[in-house]
């Protein structure tokens, strides 16, 4: 027999009679919904499966380090900054952000180093050591990094497209941003060096797509990070969690943990609220997922009539790769380690199409070593480093058997840091923690494990892309990495921006 409530239930002698909004998942694009909400006259109910909020962007603790689970590089901060100010707060009161400086260093397999920062001159500086005749080439791309920018963030990237009309209006932008040309192509029509193709064009793997497959739209990424900056956050990206979670709460907002959501309730095609999976109903005024698509569609609203958004439909599509990464912390610290490093492997072009076509696990491999410890000491005991390293791999449509293959993989990841840029680390590691793609699917609820949802490529971008008004049921709403305008934290945190555009006024409901 399930119980039915409407949760959460008023403090003793109150009546809050604001209009529900429950939300499943606690990621930062649902946390930010939540803030948008709550700042709208909503009363806000976050539900979440696991011990503690952040889904992607939890945290591991483990004999004295801290790592950050997911996402490590915070761009755009002012999207963050707004949300504090919906909520009549000041974002630098929260979360302390330093900025980097270089960003990262890339590895290439030849042993170069190339260091990529904001700073125009050093850029060009870098290129001409690298490859002189790329220079002019460097400068176009960047300028047209910065056009494709001003057009697919600034104006798209917080607008709701629910039409195919919506595509029709931006066409002649898109085709005058070359929208259907690759990442790689486009990179490849200005600059010829194979090192700086790499460096301008690797980016759509922050996001989970194939520079050789995702539209060129993406290229937009080099002028994000060069405007804004790339940050840390003091404590890591869960301190970011941790803040937004406060920031719920001093809204009036609630987060409940450890409460798995089984299915989206609906009265014909509208929603009505949540089935937790005790059995417990939840009576809502609209829902939002913060679920990865797949799982909102396939699972949540597994009995809901659907036309858009059938389960064929979402077994046909694309996904993202996945991710293998280890977490490990030392008992010494290696000062000339930077905070990020991107090793790239002997093959670019034919690791991707191993990676994302024919999803096959490779010999070789690119991997991007984070060490936090650079930046923020905190995160380790005394005299220690925290440390993971992350390797792109096929999403479970491969069908490999990671219970059998990951000690291997690992080994082979460990050798290659220990050749290049961590010689003599192993004997020195006291503890580690792994994640596989099977964690994406299982503890991440990830359809196929994929670690970001639907691959960004043009077809599945926009309104090709799970809409953040759902097509198929009323009164819910989408955010996170699966709908417009996609992963990485500027794209989900501007996901729930969109819902003050999509989503009706409390007073609607009075």
């Amino acid at each position: 027999m399930f119980t039915d409530i409407d949760h959460p239930p008023p403090q003793a002698g109150t009546a809050d009679r604001r209009p529900h909004a429950a939300i499943v998942g606690s990621g930062l694009g649902g946390l930010a919904a939540a803030i948008r909400l709550g700042a709208r006259g909503y009363r806000v109910s976050v539900y979440e499966k696991l011990e503690q909020p952040g889904g992607r962007a939890a945290v591991f603790r483990q004999d004295g380090f801290t790592f950050d689970a997911g996402p490590t590089i915070i761009t755009a901060p002012f999207i963050l900054e707004e949300l504090w100010a919906l909520a009549g707060a000041k974002f630098s009161d929260d979360v302390t952000l330093r900025a980097l400086d270089p960003f990262y260093h890339l590895r290439f397999d030849d042993g170069t180093v190339m260091s990529c920062s904001a700073d125009p001159a050093r850029m060009r500086e870098e290129v001409r050591r690298i490859s002189p005749t790329d220079v002019a080439g460097y400068e176009r791309f960047m300028a047209e990094s910065e056009a494709i920018y001003r057009i697919g963030f600034e104006q798209l990237g917080h607008v709701p497209f629910g039409s195919p009309l919506d595509m029709v209006r931006i066409a002649p932008d898109l085709l005058r941003l070359g929208a259907w040309r690759t990442v790689h192509q486009h990179v490849a029509a200005r600059v010829k060096n194979p090192k700086i193709r790499m460096a301008l064009s690797f980016h759509p793997l922050f996001i989970g797509g194939n520079p050789f497959k995702v539209t060129a739209i993406y290229s937009m990424i080099a002028h994000l990070e060069r405007q804004y900056g790339v940050h840390f956050a003091v404590g890591g990206t869960g301190a970011l969690v941790k803040a937004m979670a406060k920031l719920v709460e001093r809204q009036g907002g609630r987060i409940l943990l450890d409460s798995e959501v089984a299915e989206i309730t609906c009265d014909g095609t509208r929603a009505t609220g949540l089935r937790l999976a005790d059995g417990r109903i939840v009576k809502a005024d609209i829902v939002v997922s913060n679920a990865e698509t797949a799982h909102t569609y396939t699972k949540l609203l597994a009995k809901a009539p659907r036309k858009r958004w059938s389960d064929a439909k979402l077994a046909r599509a694309r996904y993202s790769m996945s991710l293998f990464v280890w977490y490990f912390g030392t008992n010494r610290q290696y000062t000339d380690v930077p905070h990020h490093t991107i090793l790239m492997g002997p093959r670019y072009r034919e690791l991707l199409h191993d990676i994302f076509e024919k999803k096959t696990l490779a010999r070789d491999f690119s991997l991007y070593l984070h060490r936090p410890t650079a930046t923020d000491p905190s995160l380790a005991p005394p005299g220690c480093d925290a440390f993971y390293v992350l390797s792109p791999v096929p999403h479970q449509d491969s069908r490999i058997d990671w219970t059998s293959r990951a000690a291997s993989y690992k080994a082979a990841i460990a050798e290659h840091l220990d050749r290049t840029v961590l010689p003599g680390f192993r004997d020195h590691v006291v503890t580690e923690k792994l994640i596989t793609p099977i964690d994406f699917e299982s503890r991440l609820s990830s359809a196929k494990g994929a670690a970001f949802g639907l691959e960004p490529v043009l077809l599945q971008s926009a309104w090709f892309r799970p809409n953040n008004r759902s097509e198929d049921i009323e009164n819910l709403f989408i955010v996170g990495a699966g709908t417009h305008p996609g992963a990485g934290v500027p794209g989900v945190v501007s996901s729930a921006r969109i819902l003050d555009t999509v989503v009706p006024d409390a007073s609607a409901f009075a």
